[in-house]
């Protein structure tokens, strides 16, 4: 894990969502989807942390969460060292400007009913800055900022593909200059090869503007080519996290493990690739987790303890690599891991 500075752009701290399941006649609370359960990292000033887990893990609702499009149930999600959880809206409408959303749905993010010039200047218009010709014209900066003639400003999203679509909601978050992204699944619904176009585009607005991202994916081969450091999460938690190569290089959660032995091998020998490891059973419900290790009922090494205790996250150095990893495998040194607590 790379070093990180005294006062990160981001600082996430024990964040939890939890939504209310409600029954009977009077609606009572009967029960409580743990959607995040006590996530925490630090991002910096032009970093990429790439988010990676099955469906339903709670990726997505992490990033609606760390925005406020869902109000967190309970932690800190400090901005430049100020809490935004504790934000009054008035406030927060201010602080957004500097944080946005690219959304995973090309087709639904954009209303059909607006022009891609009122799409892209609707967030300057809400904030009321600059006059209409300026407005007008960042339209046109922006389009040219991701690759668009500025000549499709009048057309409707209808008149695009999911490529072009991605593009515009992109030129949208863009358009109040913002220093974090959260980007939920950007690529997930194109084409392998619209794919990379705007990945390479991503990657060109965070070396040229410096915008640090939280890019949500299940892709893993996505993951690795855009991420600085990598977290891996299972039901509601980061169980891993580390730096992309070291984390691909030498996985050491089992459910990590897990994820990257299911990645195709190019190689039809199969020569040099990882060991199969299938996972039994289906992820737990978030509404009802199992007692200690969330993992431990599908867990190919689980011992004892798991099924007791919850692990606590530890830093584990493998060769020059530091990995912030939540295992009972790892709690103890060993020969071969130098292991500190949190």
């Amino acid at each position: 894990m790379n070093a990180q500075p005294e006062t990160p752009l981001l600082e996430v701290r024990d964040l939890k969502k939890y939504f209310p399941v409600r029954a009977g006649l009077f609606g009572r609370v009967a029960a409580q989807v743990k959607a995040v359960d006590g996530v925490s990292f630090r991002l910096s000033p032009g970093e990429t942390l790439g988010l990676v887990g099955e469906s339903g893990c709670g990726k997505s609702t992490l990033g609606r969460a760390i925005l406020r499009l869902h109000e967190p149930t309970g932690g800190a999600v400090l901005f430049r060292n100020n809490d935004i959880t504790q934000l009054p809206k008035a406030e927060l409408k201010a602080e957004r400007r500097r944080m946005q959303m690219i959304f995973q749905d090309p087709y639904a993010s954009l209303s059909p009913r607006r022009t891609v010039a009122q799409t892209i200047r609707e967030p300057l218009d809400v904030h009321k800055l600059g006059t209409s010709a300026e407005r007008e014209q960042r339209v046109l900066e922006l389009l040219d900022v991701v690759g668009m003639n500025p000549g499709v400003r009048d057309r409707y999203p209808h008149e695009f593909s999911g490529g072009q679509r991605q593009r515009i909601g992109i030129a949208r978050a863009l358009a109040l200059r913002p220093e974090f992204i959260v980007a939920d699944e950007p690529v997930s619904a194109l084409d392998v090869s619209v794919q990379s176009q705007v990945l390479n585009l991503i990657a060109r607005l965070k070396r040229e503007h410096g915008i640090a991202f939280l890019f949500i994916s299940h892709d893993l081969a996505v993951i690795q080519h855009v991420s600085d450091e990598i977290g891996v999460m299972y039901l509601g938690r980061i169980v891993e996290q580390a730096a992309a190569d070291e984390l691909y290089r030498n996985p050491l959660h089992p459910y990590t493990q897990a994820l990257l032995s299911a990645i195709p091998d190019p190689d039809p020998t199969g020569r040099g690739s990882r060991d199969r490891v299938v996972l039994t059973g289906d992820v737990p419900s978030p509404m009802n987790p199992p007692p200690g290790c969330p993992f431990h009922t599908r867990c190919p090494v689980a011992m004892p303890v798991c099924s007791r205790e919850r692990p606590r996250p530890v830093k584990v150095t493998v060769g020059s690599g530091v990995h912030e990893v939540v295992c009972h495998i790892h709690d103890d040194k060993s020969p071969t891991l130098s292991t500190t607590g949190e």
